[in-house]
């Protein structure tokens, strides 16, 4: 089957054909003017956090170095051959591993608790005044500003070393993640069952627990156990500033030049994370697709 192709006038054509070359030419102009804007911003970033490339240059083979030496034993052996002495403090690390596991685990509960109850005082549709949506959003914001590890050092100093500052590290930090969170999802449910649930009388939270929550409670399980994931891996570098954990004797490793000592702890805490990964992935899939079926 044949087609007929149509070729407008010369006069209409090169009209035409001379604005599109300009369109062009304009938005060339304009991705070459982002990219000049972008290259010297990091330029400008690079002078204020003083980054030297010549000093990466001189010490860039330090890197690898490092990297390689990890999987050597005292004895200049590869650390594959001698397993006992690769992994001689097995049974302490696997103690203080277990210590990180509830670290996370506590904080993500209670701070995921906290985070259930005051999320509605925070989403827009459903909050009984504007000014507590204020201030729990403010408040949230602030607990998510401070970097976890920042947390943890406040609370070593107020409550001494140990896990317990990092519990109270980790519970702040989810809180105010999913604060967040949890009252984005609540913003967009149907707010039919709600005002049902309130037309027959009951009071605001008898309204969000049988015409909100139903709605929203599979995205708030999932959402804990991805940050359940995250909370697992802070919780693994809290010992840096001693607040518990395998951190604390990861750090020591590393300040003393003990190489394979770093390897097997990283190692396992890389296993570990690994599995919770592998895991909390499965039950959010789960949980999503269960949603989706209903």
């Amino acid at each position: 089957m044949s087609t007929h192709v149509v070729r407008l006038p010369e006069a209409q054509l090169q009209p035409l054909l001379a604005a599109y070359n300009a369109s062009v030419r304009s938005r060339r102009r304009h991705t070459l003017l982002i990219l000049a804007c972008v290259v010297v911003a990091i330029l400008l970033a690079s002078v204020s956090a003083e980054v030297s490339l010549s000093k990466l240059a001189a010490n860039i083979h330090r890197f690898p170095s490092y990297i390689v030496r990890l999987f050597f034993l005292e004895s200049g052996q590869p650390v594959w051959t001698d397993l006992g002495e690769w992994f001689w403090g097995l049974p302490r690390w696997l103690r203080l591993l277990g210590e990180t596991l509830l670290m996370a685990y506590v904080g993500t509960v209670l701070g995921a608790g906290v985070a259930l109850v005051l999320a509605f005082l925070a989403a827009a549709n459903v909050a009984p005044s504007r000014w507590l949506r204020v201030v729990v959003r403010r408040f949230g914001e602030v607990c998510r500003t401070v970097p976890t590890l920042v947390l943890a050092l406040i609370f070593v100093i107020s409550f001494g070393l140990g896990p317990m500052a990092g519990v109270l590290a980790v519970i702040v930090h989810t809180f105010g993640v999913l604060t967040k969170l949890f009252a984005e999802v609540i913003e967009n449910i149907d707010m039919k069952p709600v005002e049902g649930v309130s037309s027959t009388g009951s009071s605001w939270h008898v309204a969000m627990r049988f015409g909100a929550l139903p709605q929203v409670m599979s995205n708030f399980t999932s959402y804990t156990l991805l940050r359940f994931e995250i909370n697992v891996r802070e919780a693994a570098v809290m010992g840096f500033v001693g607040a518990g954990g395998i951190g604390q004797d990861l750090v020591e490793a590393i300040r003393k030049f003990y190489y394979s000592d770093v390897s097997a702890i990283l190692v396992l805490i890389l296993l570990t994370v690994a599995v919770i990964d592998m895991l909390t992935s499965k039950a959010r899939h789960r949980l999503i697709g269960l949603e989706g079926k209903s």
